[in-house]
């Protein structure tokens, strides 16, 4: 028996549909770990996520002009990453890189068309024109010459796979209308050629394949609708076979395909284990877009497991790895759990009993679940589910005398359109539960139906409460992603403060969003607003105007003084307190301060930083240039506060602006300044820190000759301090 599970999103666009989604020319590889998996987009870049955390652990792209032409796979036995771009330039990197363009390259002879990676079989690099060499094979001549086996195909499917200790490679192609299948073993020399038998009326779609018992079953989705099973004997090389012409493969029908009595038109195949199969596909909805379904087929009883209805649509493209799918769905990276046990007779026909059902529940879904999603769920197990509510409520009736507090499904219900007062009872009742495993994921159901209600009536707005429920359990974007957008539209600016600051995975467009909101809001309507100063206000000068100059020296080795000396020009006077006074108020500091700490991926921001008006840019940009100042003025480079803003935060943030708004600052009168200022501080830092260098080397000079004293024995020491 086979079920579909919680589901729960890995990578999207802004909540509701916004942003341009993920291109449909991306592709999925395993990570180094269970939990790890490697995006590649195509031309852009590959991310490594945590499937757990549903959060990237690191990204890296190629330059501009270089085009990523195959997927990034992870070499399992060195832990490295491989990637080819622009057909021929293969390059090699640790998570610890951070810049591709400084990873290992080599240019190969031909190009390549994928790259796969075996637990134990190390990485093989298939070529356009079929040839085959192991990683460690073409690293050491990255020219040598690769033999052309397919001149008039082309390839359409590869996959590699391990036979005992050996790895087999195996890949089909098409010519004309003719397919071919090619069986290849790299550490053996060994190659086979194979013509599929034709099908009238039909072509294959999709392959896939797995290796059992030395045999090759090879499964092909056509257009008919319908799964053909192919089976393929590795064979052993002798002269004769080397030499006799290539072999027509029978094929046998093993699935015919529909959905409530209708064809399903397969886009995607997966091999799930040796008696079942996943099929992404469609059925045509007269008059309609066609009805798109992740389904499960038992191949051994042909019968159809389970399916999933996808409303929002799908690109075709499906990927299973450690007991998930993934897929695209709507605009967002999906994943769905699922489930697959022995087959048996009674479990194809639906008869399994119930002691032996499989265990749904002990799947935790971190995503949010829609109301009717989570009211359907519960109602599929019903049997287990309301006896055990019933018990506990009995006791908890007999022990507290009177009715205990509403259930989730109940709960989520009445939120549609019960008043503020009852909900807010109703929610505080839920938070004060003890923590079990489904109780996060329910508290962010609970979210995802107040915020759903916010959109349809914008008059209704649970502040205090939303509040509440974000500070006092430790959610995240993906449990609540409309939280931060209606957020966003009330411009409830504490809300999004403390999402900003304990939200682990929020996207690069929220974060924007914010920085953009923040940085328009009028310093007199700030005011009036109740935000966390902790951050700002040990250091930000609350009357700007009342500033009087500073005496005291600074302990970081830069003064206005060293400034005008070193650049040997003048700074005007009404310029001189740019690094002195904050340019912005004490709440909007500890707003800005809130997207400082938020995590990023500097390739997913740019783009948005990009869009930033100039004088927001430039507003924004004196406040880092502040917060610079500041840090510099003390020996620890660090501001004093609660979650104030690092050094590292202020550096990677300025450098990030200026690269995303540098034409314009350029272009900007009222930019030069600023950027003069900036350019001649760190000018003087880099001075200052450089003659702290030479001062350590003169002391690591004075210790040495203090050491050879102390070793009583005779000798003359000249020291030069230049």
């Amino acid at each position: 028996m086979a079920a579909l599970c919680e589901s729960f999103t890995l990578r999207g666009p802004g909540p509701g549909g916004g942003g341009s989604g993920l291109d449909p020319g991306l592709c999925l590889e395993p990570g180094p770990g269970s939990d790890l998996v490697l995006l590649t987009e195509r031309g852009r870049a590959a991310t490594l996520f945590k499937i757990s955390d549903q959060k990237p652990l690191g990204c890296w792209s190629v330059k501009q002009g270089q085009i990523l032409t195959c997927p990034v796979v992870c070499n399992f036995e060195t832990h490295e990453y491989i990637a080819v771009h622009d057909d021929k330039v293969l390059r090699i990197w640790k998570n610890e890189d951070l810049n591709l363009d400084k990873a290992f390259k080599a240019t190969l002879s031909a190009d390549v068309y994928r790259i796969h990676s075996l637990p134990q079989g190390g990485a093989l690099v298939l070529f356009r024109g079929g040839g085959v060499r192991s990683l460690d094979v073409l690293l050491e001549a990255p020219q040598q010459e690769i033999e052309n086996l397919i001149s008039a195909e082309t390839i359409r499917w590869s996959g590699a796979f391990m036979e005992g200790q050996e790895p087999v490679l195996i890949f089909t192609t098409q010519k004309d209308k003719d397919f071919f299948v090619y069986v290849q073993k790299p550490k053996l020399n060994s190659l086979h050629k194979y013509k599929l038998e034709q099908q009238k009326l039909a072509r294959p779609l999709c392959f896939t394949a797995h290796i059992t018992n030395q045999t090759v079953t090879l499964l092909c989705l056509y257009t008919n609708h319908s799964v053909y099973q192919v089976l393929i004997p590795l064979q052993q090389d002798t002269e004769e076979e080397e030499e006799k012409e290539e072999e027509i493969l029978s094929k046998s029908l093993l699935l015919k395909l529909s959905v409530s009595g209708a064809a399903l038109k397969g886009t995607s195949l997966v091999v799930l284990d040796k008696d079942h199969i996943a099929v992404l596909g469609n059925v045509p909805d007269p008059g309609r877009k066609p009805k798109e379904f992740l389904t499960i087929w038992n191949t051994k009883f042909q019968t159809l497991q389970t399916c999933k209805d996808l409303p929002r649509g799908t690109t075709g493209q499906l990927w299973c790895y450690e007991e998930k799918f993934f897929l695209i769905h709507g605009k967002v990276l999906t994943v769905i759990m699922y489930k697959c046990e022995t087959s048996s007779l009674a479990a194809a026909v639906g008869k399994l009993k119930d002691s032996q059902s499989l265990d749904v529940s002990s799947f935790v879904n971190w995503n949010t679940l829609e109301e009717e999603e989570l009211v359907a769920s519960l109602e599929s197990q019903e049997s287990v589910a309301l006896k055990a509510e019933s018990r506990m409520n009995l006791r908890s009736n007999r022990s507290t005398g009177r009715s205990g507090s509403l259930s989730v499904e109940q709960l989520l219900i009445r939120l549609k359109d019960t008043s503020n007062y009852v909900v807010e009872i109703e929610l505080k009742k839920l938070i004060a539960r003890a923590p079990t495993l489904d109780l996060q994921a329910a508290i962010g159901c609970v979210v995802t139906a107040l915020t759903d209600r916010c959109k349809k009536n914008p008059k209704f707005y649970p502040q205090s409460l939303l509040q509440e429920i974000v500070e006092t359990r430790d959610l995240s974007y993906s449990l609540c992603p409309d939280l931060m957008a209606v957020a966003l539209e009330q411009k409830d600016l504490q809300l999004l403060q403390i999402c900003l600051e304990r939200f682990p995975d929020i996207p690069e467009e929220i974060t924007y969003a914010c920085l953009k909101a923040f940085l328009s809001m009028s310093e007199d309507h700030l005011k009036s607003v109740d935000v966390n100063l902790d951050s700002a206000i040990c250091y930000v000068d609350v009357e700007c105007n009342d500033m009087e100059v500073k005496t005291e020296i600074l302990e970081n080795g830069f003064s206005e003084e060293m400034d005008q000396d070193m650049c040997d020009t003048k700074i005007p006077k009404e310029r001189q307190s740019d690094g002195e006074s904050c340019p912005v108020g004490l709440q909007k500091a500890a707003l800005l301060n809130a997207v400082l700490h938020s995590p990023y991926t500097e390739t997913f921001l740019l783009p948005h930083l990009k869009n930033l008006p100039a004088q927001q840019a430039i507003l924004f940009l004196r406040y880092l240039y502040y917060l610079y100042v500041k840090c510099s003025e003390k020996v620890n480079t660090t501001l004093p506060g609660i979650r104030s803003p690092t050094i590292n935060q202020i550096m990677d943030w300025m450098c990030l602006l200026l690269d995303a708004q540098f034409t314009v600052m350029v272009m900007l009168p009222e930019a030069k300044d600023l950027l003069s200022n900036l350019h001649k501080f760190v000018r003087a830092q880099v001075r200052f820190y450089s003659e702290l260098n030479k001062i350590e080397g003169s002391l690591r000079e004075l210790q040495r000759l203090n050491h050879l004293r102390e070793s009583q024995t005779y000798s003359i020491e000249v020291l030069e301090i230049v």
